[in-house]
Order: C-alpha cells, then structure tokens, then sequence
C-alpha cells in the first residue's frame, strides 16, 4: 500500500468489517438453496445473494461514510467514483460460481482506494466464519471463532517449492505451462481472490498467479490491501503496481501476489510468457 498516509482508519474497518459480515450472513440464507442464477455482461453469474449483499454494504457504508466514493461489481455505475479522494471498491460476492456450486469458496470483499492506491480490506468468509482485515500502518488480522490472530507472509524464497493457490471455476490452459516452468510441485484450488489471498496472508500458501485479463478492480483492491499489510506483494506479472483507475476496471494484464520473498524469482520465472 503506497502512496499517501492513510492517517487513523480505525472507523472506516470497524465500519467495513460489520457490513461485510452481515452481508455474509445474508448470504448464507441463501446458501444450498433454490434461487434463480441469471446471466450478465460476459456470461458470468449473478444471483439474488449477490443483490443482497451489496445492498447491505453499499447502505452501511453510505450511511457512515457520504462523502466517498462507491464502485461495485453490480451497482449500475462505475464512473463516479472517480470524483472522490477515497472510494470504497465492492464485491459483494466474489466467487459466485463457487456458491452456486455449493463450494465455501466464496466471500465478501470490501476495500478503499485513496489516489489510486488500497489503503484497507476487508474480506469475510462466511461458510468457514473467517474475517481477514487490515488498514495501511495497522498490520493485518484474521478473526477466526472469535479469535484474532495477526497476518504474516510465509518465508518460502524458493519459486520452486512455492505453495500454489489457484483458481477453481477460472482456471486459464496457460497455468499449467507456468506450474511446469516454476516447478510447482503443490497446488490447491478455490474460488475467491479473497479466500486464495487470505491463505497467502496467514501464511498457508507462498504464492497466486492469475495470468488472464478478467479480474477487476473489486476483485484486487481488498486483497491487496490484507496481503500488503501482511508483509506480502500483488503486481502485474511484469514486477509494476496494478493500476486503480476509473479508465479501465479490469487488471488487464493480470497479476500475481505471494509472499514477497519469492516474488522476484517467480516474476523472472514466467517472464516469457508475459512478454
């Protein structure tokens, strides 16, 4: 998290932190049950647990917080948020094809951009009750059952014997020539960029590689708010910071996140199949 001091966001993660969790238990009303899955722009799902959620987070979080901005996955406009010094980035469910397969893959993501750059995260689990969240210069926490442990990055240097995590439902053909080139002997698979972020962050898994142009911005900001303040690193694939900008919402390069200690290795690693 570069860029300017955030200053004290303990309100703005308290805030953040009990809407993503009451939109992740309206989530769980729906989990497993009979609800219609409809088709938007790219053929991807959406479903009424989705529109419930972000209903929950974006009142919360105007209610507290008018004088920011707003971009979220299903809210209508994606434009004005570039007006505002801080703007909150939404996913209101990351990882729908994971809850409408019945999977615990998925989450709730909330992060805050400040001049481009994400300054807090919060990510909410809600089939495993697990909440990950962080604030720039106020380290990283998962709350597990009530508990609060602090976020730290695994050590693991090595891009050979780097732990991979990777998608399940967004799997890209080309990630099996980049295990093949890394060496990756480990891998395991969910949905959520949260969820996969979050094993990064606790230190259970070293590294992430989305290789394809699909994620956006609500997809990243959360994440790499957590993982930052965790000791770990999210780029784009050539080693340079993934850009929030309000002229193009998708991390069309793609990115990778890890530990940070084996960040460099990997980067030069799968260069060639980023030239």
């Amino acid at each position: 998290m570069s860029g300017t001091a955030a200053g004290d966001l303990s309100r703005e993660l308290a805030v953040a932190v009990a809407a993503a969790e009451k939109a992740g238990q309206a989530v769980m009303s729906f989990y497993k049950g009979d609800f219609i899955v409809d088709k938007k722009l790219g053929d991807e799902p959406v479903t009424i647990a989705d529109r419930t959620s972000e209903s929950i987070v974006i009142e919360a979080l105007r209610r507290e917080f008018p004088q920011y901005g707003i971009l979220s996955e299903e809210l209508e406009d994606k434009t004005s948020w570039a007006n505002f010094e801080r703007s909150w980035v939404i996913d209101p469910l990351d990882g729908t094809k994971d809850f409408v397969a019945g999977r615990q893959g998925f989450s709730v993501m909330i992060g805050l951009l400040q001049h481009g750059s994400p300054i807090l995260g919060v990510v909410n689990q809600p089939v495993a009750g697990i909440t990950y969240r962080a604030a720039q210069g106020s380290g990283a926490w998962v709350n597990a059952g009530g508990t609060d442990t602090a976020l730290k990055v695994s050590s693991e240097s090595s891009a050979e014997n780097a732990r991979l995590v990777a998608s399940f439902s967004h799997r890209e053909g080309v990630m099996d020539r980049i295990k093949e080139t890394l060496g990756t002997r480990d891998e395991f698979n969910i949905g959520s960029v949260g969820v996969k972020v979050g094993l990064l962050a606790t230190g259970e898994r070293d590294l992430y590689i989305n290789p394809a142009p699909h994620c956006r911005l609500w997809d990243g900001c959360a994440p790499q708010a957590i993982l930052e303040e965790a000791g770990g690193k999210m780029t784009d694939p050539h080693g340079d910071a993934l850009a929030y900008q309000p002229d193009e919402l998708h991390l069309v390069k793609g990115f990778v996140a890890s530990n940070g200690v084996c960040h460099d290795a990997v980067l030069a690693k799968i260069a060639p199949f980023f030239s």
